[in-house]
């Protein structure tokens, strides 16, 4: 679940001395994951660590497009006609993403895979090229979430021949807000969780200020931010998945509606959000839409967003919504 949607590389600073702090730290999801946590009561860290991965799991079993018996892969191989119902998580997660495709009228599409792999990422990564139009062409009658019928009373979801669902750009959001819930039912309150630069912070640090984290939105340009209360932060931006061939260069994320990859200023955009799964999604649809229309999509829906765009002479120009300002200088 790497491709389509970027990562920042979003680092939790180091905590104040208090010896009821620990960290937990591996690998899921192509990715790393880590966990700080304030554990005064103790809990066995082996406990914790079972608690957070069984989540991850139940994660990729469901909606990882590289694992060929998920949920996911059985959906994009079932033959024209099949309904399929939903496992809860999956179900939560599909939802969310036909809220947003709707919301933006397909900027964030759920159907993108083939065009995703036509561009060289992801599970079905084709090998690093220019596609033909020929190519390109098969690959967009392929897309559009508008094909899929789904029954959000039954908890069911149609294939209707040929759809490949690819939910990359919000599931491992997801699955940060998935684990975090289940630490919080463990009893645990106060610690900060990061699954490949998708962050949420739950509670306070030991002497109560706000977890903080510095987000890097672009090469050379970082941003501290305080988490406070139970918050979420995600990032999206054309450095760190891209590739190249004959000398062009393209980023992972790719427009559902026009096949291409993105091509407009924006270097990386970070959003706010109470869960993850929606900070996910919408730091990937604002990428998809670029600077102008992102931010206008941001203000009409209140997003808390940070945009920064790369201008002509190379600086790099950094706005935020107002509703970035009054989350990230809230007060919980």
């Amino acid at each position: 679940m790497r491709a389509g949607a970027g990562y920042a590389a979003v680092r939790p600073p180091r905590a104040a001395d208090a010896s009821t702090v620990q960290d937990l730290s591996g690998r899921t999801m192509g990715t790393l994951w880590s966990l700080r946590l304030d554990n005064p009561r103790m809990l066995a860290l082996e406990a914790v660590r079972e608690c957070v991965e069984r989540c991850f799991d139940r994660v990729i079993a469901q909606m990882s497009t590289w694992e060929s018996g998920s949920d996911i892969c059985r959906y994009n191989r079932a033959p024209a006609g099949s309904t399929h119902e939903l496992a809860p998580e999956f179900f939560q997660v599909l939802d969310c993403a036909w809220h947003w495709a709707s919301a933006s009228e397909g900027a964030f599409d759920l159907t993108v895979g083939p065009l995703i792999g036509l561009w060289g990422f992801g599970a079905q990564a084709r090998p690093a090229a220019l596609p033909t139009a020929q190519a390109l062409e098969s690959a967009r009658r392929q897309v559009g979430w508008q094909r899929l019928s789904f029954d959000r009373d039954a908890a069911t979801i149609h294939q209707p021949g040929g759809i490949a669902l690819d939910l990359s750009g919000i599931a491992k959001g997801f699955a940060v807000d998935h684990a975090c819930a289940a630490l919080q039912a463990m009893g645990l309150s106060d610690f900060l969780l990061e699954v490949g630069g998708e962050l949420r912070a739950s509670g306070r640090r030991p002497d109560g200020s706000a977890w903080r984290v510095q987000v890097e939105t672009a090469e050379g340009l970082g941003t501290a931010v305080a988490l406070h209360g139970d918050m979420s932060i995600a990032t999206s931006g054309d450095r760190w998945h891209r590739h190249g061939h004959d000398g062009q260069h393209w980023s992972h994320t790719i427009d559902p509606l026009s096949g291409l990859p993105v091509q407009h200023g924006l270097a990386g955009v970070s959003v706010l959000h109470r869960e993850c799964m929606q900070a996910d999604a919408l730091a990937t649809l604002l990428t998809v839409l670029g600077p102008e229309e992102g931010m206008a999509f941001a203000r009409k829906h209140e997003v808390a967003a940070l945009f920064v765009t790369r201008l002509a002479d190379g600086a790099l120009r950094q706005q935020a919504t107002a509703r970035w300002v009054d989350v990230a200088t809230a007060r919980a």
